[in-house]
């Protein structure tokens, strides 16, 4: 059985940063501390309004980084341009609505799919690993492969709202579980990502198919009571377990 990959998300790292303007606490420190601490990848998402991660965290981190990094971007000529220069080993396109709070669902993919379908194109040349963050939907499931995406990464946000309020989650589970399995047998490689705290991953670590999780607010949370690195241990801990 294959190992499940980690991937730390740090963009609230940058957010903390952000809230007085300082250039404390680093991004790039983070970003090495979850690399020496086991991650087996670094996300981050550069926004429109750049309200967390800037250009220059991501041509520090790159450059400094030695696991790879996953470049999270809108689908929009300005975030192709950028992820072009800059080059990174995975890009995971994500929908992006300038004023939510966080990413509220999966990509529209009949949306502008000639956009979408030419900013793949370019990046592949690039040799970046390209991922799709969708909903566990068959039907998006198939369009990303349509897409000649290399990845799929399910929206887990629903199914860890209801774990957390403590209600029953067994049909949404059941719906990831049915996109995991079609996202495999059509030669995707299938991540989950949103909401993942240590109950939602350890409930979702036991479906088969999950290569890669990739977990970010929950962590960086955690982190503030046993530190970063612990935090990332025990994650590591779950999906190994």
């Amino acid at each position: 059985m294959k190992k499940i990959r980690l991937g730390v998300n740090i963009d609230h790292v940058a957010t903390v940063r952000n809230a007085r303007g300082e250039n404390y606490p680093s991004p790039l420190r983070a970003a090495l501390i979850a690399q020496s601490s086991g991650a087996d990848s670094v996300t981050i998402h550069l926004r429109e309004d750049r309200r967390h991660i800037n250009e220059l965290d991501l041509k520090q981190i790159k450059s400094n980084l030695k696991i790879p990094l996953n470049l999270e971007i809108a689908a929009t000529q300005e975030m192709l341009r950028i992820a072009l220069i800059s080059k990174p080993p995975f890009i995971c396109i994500v929908p992006e609505k300038r004023k939510e709070l966080t990413t509220e669902g999966g990509l529209n993919l009949n949306y502008n799919k000639k956009l979408l379908s030419l900013i793949i194109k370019k990046l592949k040349k690039k040799k970046s690993r390209i991922s799709l963050f969708i909903e566990p939907s068959i039907k998006d499931i198939r369009e990303s492969k349509r897409l000649n995406a290399d990845c799929i990464e399910i929206h887990t946000g629903k199914l860890c709202n209801l774990i957390n309020k403590n209600k029953n989650y067994k049909n949404e589970l059941m719906k990831i579980k049915k996109a995991v399995k079609l996202g495999n047998d059509l030669g995707l490689e299938v991540h989950a990502g949103h909401g993942l705290t240590f109950r939602s991953a350890k409930i979702l670590s036991k479906l088969k198919g999950i290569h890669e999780f990739n977990i970010g607010h929950f962590l960086i949370g955690e982190s503030i009571f046993v530190g970063l690195s612990n935090s990332i241990k025990l994650f590591k801990k779950i999906l190994k377990s």
